[in-house]
This record gives C-alpha cells, structure tokens and sequence, in this order.
C-alpha cells in the first residue's frame, strides 16, 4: 500500500471515508487507532512512526468499526507527542468528517501525519520504539546504539543544497508525484515532505528525487551498470569488458534507464517458449534483481561522496553493490529477519509512493521467494568495510546437498570465483573465522566436490585452493 491510497481515502465523503481507511492494510507508513486510546500509547506509536520512515495515524478507528474521536479527549491526544515523547515528535493533525457507527450521527476521526525523526525519539520512560512493518517494536539497547548512529548519517538527506530552489525540479516529475498523492500544490509539497527547506533551497533528498541534474552537485549519484565476458572480472588483459552504461539523472529516471541496461545485458538462457520455439529466458528473476537495484538506489550512503551503485552481470550471476553498510539493524547472516530502517527516509518514502519496489523486509522477501521459485540459490548479502554487496546467481542448486554444507559455502565460493585461488589463511580472513575454523569449511567443501585443493604435500606453503576446473 502506498500514501497515495490513505490520502485518496480521507478525501472521500463522511459517509465512505471510515469504511475505505477500515479496508486498508497497516503497514509501515499507516496505522489505526481505538478512539479509546490513551495519550501516552499514543505518543509510542508516534515515536515509532517518527523512528522510522513517518507516517499516517488514524484515531477513531477499531475492531472493523468506524468511532469518531470524543470531542473532550482531542486535545489531549493532539497534545501527545509534545507531553510524553523527548524529543517531541514533529506531527500535523487534522479532524476528518466520518459517520459514527455508534450512534450513526456526524463524527471525527482525528488524522495525524508523523514526519520522519533526525534524531532517535523515546517516551518519557526512555524506551525507544520502531516501526517495523505492521507493528510498533520495542528496541533494545544495542539496537537503540545502532539507530542513533544511523539517524546521524540520515541527517545527510535532510540537508539543504545551497544555491539551489524550485526552477531546479524536473516539474513533470513532481507534477507525478503531486498527482499520485493527490495533493493539490506540488511546490507546497516538496516542503511538507521535507524535499525543500522553508526558505526554497532543495534539500539532498528533493534534489535526488526531482533535480533536474542531481549530478551537478552529487557527482556519484548514479548507477553502473557493466557487463563481463565469463564468470570473472579480471584485471588488465585478462578482463573482457563487453558493456559499461552510466544511468543519471533523478532517481525515478536513474532507476527506469538502469532497469532497461539490465534487462538488455542480463544473462540469458535458450529454453523453449509457449509458442514452441527456442528464445533467450532470463536466468535470474527480474523481480529479484530489480528490488535488489532498488534497495540500492534507495537505501545508500550518499553522504560517502568517493563511490556509486554499482551491478555488474556476469555469465552465472548478476551483483550489485551499494556505498555504505546496512544500518546498524540489520543483520547479513539473517536478512529475513531484518529489522526496517531507512537511511533515506524521506527518499524512501517518496520511492513507495511513487509505487519503486517494496518495504525492505517485504521486498528481500520477495527476493528470496522469486529465486526459489526459479530452483536458484538464496540471495546472497556480504558486507564490506563501506558498502553493501548482493549476489543473484543464476545457476540451479541442489538444495538437498546445499543443507547439508556449512552456511559458509557460497561466500567461500565467491571468494574463490573472485580470486581465482587462495590460500587457507586467505580464506579464514576472506570469512572471518580462524583456521581451523576454515580448514574443515573447506574439506567439507572439497569432499562436496565443490572445491579443489592444490599442492605437493600437506606442509606445503604455496599451496591454494581454487574451483574445479580452475588453472
């Protein structure tokens, strides 16, 4: 669901407007609300919308039934925010014509837009909260560490591009986004979702989203998109480069001209169509590599101005490799079990809106449910010391063989792919582990099959281990 759907929603008339937000589903952006909750409650839902992405609070709705708000407790529960959230919470709220079911007479239902924090939020018992898909979760300590030093870096989207203002928005692009919120005032909108500053300069996260040339002043907000020979890069002679495509511009434009780069160079297989003759198939899922691209453009460190979005396509696999680590929340080993955060809020929820892929947990999961369907390995996260890698690989696994290996299989084999060939202690350093840690990795690995070791004799210290089939 998108913020364009609640605010189609409250626009209806009295008697439709409860019955349509009853309909919708809460999500990361848009929760309901009893008309019997108590300020207090209320501030921690706030604070979890606020530690998140923002969003849309409705009071007066519950249990499938629409309950205008009572007049003598508004007050209090618009005050909520400022009484029992430190930092306040930044909201605008607004009463919204309804039909109450319990009387059928006139009602309220109170609407309350929650802005994106820039700072972590507690309440006045100094718990934190954090919106993570439909609910409001509690962080712990570690994780509350972890969200303040990610807000620090989420400062970078809400500063202001100096010399900058409207007559540098691509208008056609925000006259689409204006439509698909409905909202009648689209230079009035850059400002109330923290596009534009109240003096007229773009900030970071409106110039990347509807600049008219961001890279003037972002010069590595874009995507590379380069196609190899084969199953390794190379280096010097021994690099077959065949495509190398740069795609700029505003995001919704830099995502569009990166998909069609990718669909075009993407590996392919002969296999036969439903008319009965032999065409190219795609080897990995379109739906996957695309959020994987996706979650790239939207959740990167733009603040590391040295590096851009990179996917490069191989003969087996396509990767793609983002500046910045994942925020503190989320882990590699689990990523199905990650905890949302947004580095770029304000771009993610304008990419949502705009209908660009899906929340993050939703999204990887939909990563990983196309590439099962497709019989392929699971995606495959790895994290450098400033940036993100997945890794889509096309070819078929046994999954019966693949459970039975340590969970270290494929980063091994990726390093060895990389490499070409590595020494035991390379490979303990590649995974992180100790040697002997990675010595029965790796003899597992080669009673698999999976993997050769080469050398003269059991002490011998050039000896290395590589793929089957390597030099």
């Amino acid at each position: 669901m998108t913020a364009a759907e609640v605010q189609h929603a409250l626009q209806l008339p009295p008697e439709e407007v409860g019955r349509a937000l009853l309909c919708l589903p809460e999500d990361q952006w848009f929760d309901r609300k009893s008309r019997d909750i108590a300020p207090r409650n209320l501030a921690d839902a706030e604070i979890s919308f606020a530690n998140a992405e923002g969003g849309t609070i409705v009071v007066g709705l519950w249990n499938r039934e629409v309950r205008g708000v009572d007049p003598a407790h508004v007050n209090p529960l618009k005050q909520a925010a400022i009484d029992f959230s430190h930092p306040p919470v930044r909201t605008l709220d607004r009463l919204v014509e309804c039909l109450d079911d319990g009387d059928g007479g006139p009602g309220h239902l109170l609407v309350i837009e929650v802005e994106p924090g820039e700072t972590v939020h507690a309440n006045v018992k100094d718990r934190v909260f954090l919106r993570v898909g439909d609910e409001d979760r509690r962080l712990t300590f570690a994780q509350r560490r972890e969200l303040l030093y990610d807000k620090g870096q989420a400062l970078y989207e809400s500063t202001s591009v100096p010399a900058t203002s409207v007559d540098d928005v691509r208008m056609e692009l925000l006259h689409e986004y204006a439509a698909a919120l409905a909202h009648p005032d689209p230079s009035r909108l850059l400002t109330a979702r923290g596009l534009a500053t109240k003096t007229g300069e773009l900030t970071v996260a409106g110039l990347l989203l509807f600049g008219e040339q961001p890279q003037l002043q972002l010069p590595n907000a874009y995507v590379r998109v380069v196609r190899y020979r084969g199953i390794r890069r190379g280096t010097g002679s021994r690099q077959e480069l065949l495509d190398d495509v740069r795609c700029e511009g505003a995001i919704p434009e830099v995502l569009g001209r990166a998909r069609s780069a990718i669909a075009t160079l993407q590996p392919t297989r002969r296999a036969l169509g439903q008319d009965g003759r032999f065409e190219p198939v795609a080897l990995v899922p379109e739906d996957a590599w695309l959020e994987g691209l996706v979650n790239a453009v939207v959740h990167r460190s733009y603040s590391l101005a040295g590096d851009h979005v990179r996917v490069e396509i191989f003969d087996d696999r396509i990767e793609v490799e983002s500046p910045g680590r994942f925020p503190g929340l989320f882990a590699t080993d689990d990523p199905l079990e990650a905890t949302r955060f947004a580095r770029n809020p304000r771009v993610a929820r304008v990419c949502a809106d705009l209908n660009f892929g899906q929340e993050l947990g939703e999204g990887i999961r939909r990563m990983f449910e196309e590439m099962r369907l497709a019989r392929l390995a699971d995606p495959l996260y790895h994290q450098t010391q400033a940036s993100v890698q997945l890794s889509l690989s096309g070819v078929p696994i046994d999954r019966e063989l693949e459970s039975r290996l340590p969970p270290e299989t494929r980063r091994v084999i990726a390093v060895l792919r990389d490499a070409d060939r590595l020494g035991t202690g390379e490979v303990a350093e590649a995974l992180s582990v100790s040697r002997p840690v990675a010595i029965r990795i790796l003899q597992s690995l080669r009673a698999a099959g999976l993997v050769e070791w080469v050398g003269n004799s059991a002490k011998d210290p050039r000896a290395y281990w590589r793929l089957p089939g390597g030099g």
